[in-house]
């Protein structure tokens, strides 16, 4: 936090002390935007004022202030990408920008970074757009309380609303994002804060990172996304204080693991999505402190899977707790609170004295054969599980919470 701090510091200074203010407007001497950063010295600062300017391939190549005065509006009228900064120390705060080209071959976005440092983006609505801000190897920047939004129907014809591509220390923070591809996407992405954003209702996942590790994500919310959150090849993650939420679907979840080492999941609540969190191939993750409460499967072990602790948890009526696919396991469940438990705690000492098994029999056919779905809730179903329990044959034999909770963790 420190070092997003003493950023902003220096884009207040650079902008107050060392540059001069233009003024673009209709009755202005400068009635454009390009003319104005033709004009401009490094440093000065250009107001524009609130009107619509129907530019679009508006190059930022010197140290700028771009300042919009009651929410102007950019229009690219479909033409191409709108804004590509090209410099260091740029700040763009308070427009409307829209209308940016669709392209198969080419990512057009609303704000493109190109080999940029210490930049400020705050403050803009991007609509119909197809990606929205785009970084690429750019750095030690913040992008900040933007509203982005698109109208594609396909994967293919739409683009992410943040997009980052090898990128290091870049804070994202009070964003919405909605109708993207991918709320957020970051590939090669190291060191960066993703919180207090939103995102909504995108054709494919509200997150989604590649080969980004040492990254914090806290306090935001992915609801209604195609397939929710995806972190894969990635480690040293912190993951709290978020909210998964409604993502359905025949292979949804509120967050895919794959391929994950070493990361913090903590304090996040997955609430109604198909499946909490499918997990493959993740190792040394630490789940704790967690609501799973009324999804379908609250998480889903694909294999590949060790060392990894799920502690202090509250499992709370989901369809399934939990789902293996092998009779081995080298994970730990410990003083977790599960909602279907039925023993007892004689000492009242608030951890159960009998062990619970988080894998019944059902979810280990369901897993093997998805149709059997349709036999859910059965009395037949109830007789099996209560058999596998007594003597386990198919279900892992370790896999236990040798100490579940009395009451659910606050």
């Amino acid at each position: 936090m420190f070092r997003y701090s003493i950023i902003f510091i220096w884009f207040v200074l650079s902008g107050s002390v060392f540059g001069n203010t233009l003024t673009v407007c209709p009755n202005c001497e400068i009635k454009t935007i390009k003319e104005a950063i033709e004009q401009a010295e490094p440093f000065d600062t250009i107001r524009v004022q609130k009107d619509v300017y129907k530019e679009h391939e508006i190059i930022i190549d010197k140290p700028l202030t771009l300042i919009g005065i009651d929410y102007p509006t950019i229009d690219g009228e479909h033409l191409g990408e709108i804004i590509q900064v090209q410099s260091d120390s740029v700040t763009i705060d308070g427009f409307i920008i829209k209308n940016v080209n669709r392209s198969f071959t080419k990512d057009n976005a609303a704000v493109r970074m190109v080999h940029s440092e210490q930049f400020l983006i705050q403050n803009l609505i991007l609509e119909n757009v197809y990606f929205g801000i785009y970084l690429q190897k750019s750095n030690r920047g913040i992008i900040r309380n933007n509203n982005i939004s698109a109208i594609g129907k396909t994967e293919a014809g739409s683009g992410n609303g943040i997009h980052l591509w090898h990128c290091n220390n870049v804070l994202i923070d009070g964003n919405e994002m909605q109708g993207m591809r991918d709320g957020i996407y970051f590939e090669f992405a190291d060191s960066s804060t993703i919180r207090n954003n939103h995102s909504h209702d995108n054709i494919r996942y509200g997150l989604h990172f590649m080969f980004s590790n040492h990254d914090v994500y806290h306090d935001n919310i992915f609801e209604r996304n195609g397939a929710g959150v995806a972190v894969m090849f990635s480690k040293h993650i912190d993951m709290h204080q978020n909210r998964f939420r409604e993502n359905w679907g025949p292979s949804s979840y509120g967050l895919l693991l794959k391929e994950i080492n070493d990361a913090e999941i903590f304090d996040n609540i997955f609430e109604k999505n198909t499946i909490g969190i499918n997990v493959e191939g993740t190792n040394r993750v630490t789940y704790r402190r967690n609501n799973f409460q009324e999804n379908g499967w609250a998480i889903r072990v694909r294999g590949a899977c060790y060392e990894n602790l799920y502690t202090e948890n509250n499992f709370l009526y989901n369809s399934f707790n939990l789902s293996y696919n092998s009779n081995l396991n080298d994970n730990q469940f410990i003083h977790n609170y599960w909602s279907d438990y039925a023993g007892y705690d004689l000492d009242r000492d608030g951890i159960g004295d009998v062990p619970y098994r988080p894998v019944n029999l059902f979810s280990y056919i369901v897993n093997r054969s998805p149709e059997a779905i349709v036999l859910l809730r059965s009395l037949f179903m109830d007789i099996i599980d209560f058999s596998e329990r007594v003597s386990p044959i198919f279900t892992p034999d370790k896999l236990i919470d040798p100490e579940p909770l009395m009451k659910m963790v606050k």
